[in-house]
């Protein structure tokens, strides 16, 4: 790259960025800013930092000499703009996405204060339900921005109707929570283990329809350690959670209503859910990392 090449001819000149400022009639920063591919000079002034440093103007921007009269410095030139404003843009969409993750963990942080440190049941019920609430929403709200910073493949739909989903079942297990705790709502001990298999047994055949479809993003999914980091992984993980969903549901609904204790049989559940598609996309990563495949 041409800033990587301004650096190298430089220092072989034995020109610290300042000389080099000086006699191209610019302040040190510009020069720091072509080095660090934030800027490039224009070609008249390209021509002169090749007169300076006395190598062709080709050989700056690595291009064959034999093919570097004006028309191709011209094309060379607006291409490595064109390349450094993609590259401008994918910062700010990065740095305005940290900024959305960054508060999604703050509220994240606040529920569990809340939650560790209020004593009235009923008080922090909702008001750590609400944190949660309002970062799922955030997410909801800059699913956009945030599946941009990562990926170009923005299948919004599936994505707003999963947080959408998400969002339900927050605001559903607050309202609930809150009715419990006043005292409201109460529930036999076989009511709640009814309950708690049917929402899990729903969740799993939502996540087994939706999975699939996913687009390789680093906030809804299967996040592990190795799907974030390779979108085949991800892919690969994603379609064995569609596959195993429904008839693991199915199971754990019947293990759930004749073997005890249900705990037990929840927790099994979890781990053949997560682990199934965990596993296997793992060693599809360490295969394919280590050019097995």
């Amino acid at each position: 790259m041409i800033h990587d090449n301004l650096r190298k001819y430089r220092k072989a000149k034995g020109l610290s960025q300042e000389e080099m400022a000086v006699k191209l009639h610019v302040v040190r920063q510009t020069v720091s800013k072509w080095e660090k591919g934030l800027s490039v000079p224009d070609a008249e002034v390209l021509m002169n930092i090749a007169a300076i440093l006395d190598v062709p103007v080709s050989r700056l921007l690595g291009i064959e000499a034999e093919k570097s009269n004006g028309s191709d410095l011209s094309r060379e030139l607006a291409r490595v703009n064109k390349q450094l404003a993609e590259k401008s843009r994918k910062e700010v969409l990065v740095k305005r996405a940290n900024e959305k993750r960054g508060l999604i963990l703050l509220l994240s942080f606040i529920s569990l204060f809340v939650s560790l440190h209020v004593k009235n049941p009923v008080v922090s019920a909702v008001l750590s339900g609400g944190c949660i609430l309002w970062a799922v929403f955030v997410l909801y709200r800059n699913l956009a921005l945030m599946t941009s910073a990562t990926t170009d493949d923005l299948r919004l739909k599936v994505l707003r109707m999963t947080t959408a989903v998400n969002i339900g079942i927050l605001g559903f297990g607050i309202v609930l929570s809150g009715l419990t705790a006043a005292g409201v709502l109460t529930f036999s001990k076989h009511n709640e283990k009814m309950f708690a298999m049917f929402l899990i047994a729903c969740i799993m055949v939502f996540a087994g329809v939706v999975s699939p479809r996913l687009p390789f993003t680093k906030h809804t999914g299967l996040r592990l350690p190795w799907t974030v980091q390779d979108r085949d992984t991800w892919d690969l993980a994603h379609r064995i959670v569609g596959y195993i969903s429904l008839p693991l549901a199915l199971l754990y609904v019947a293990c759930a209503l004749t073997i005890e204790p249900f705990e037990m049989v929840t927790l099994i559940a979890m781990l053949l859910w997560i682990g199934i598609p965990g596993g296997i996309s793992y060693v599809f990563f360490w295969k394919k990392g280590h050019g097995r495949l």
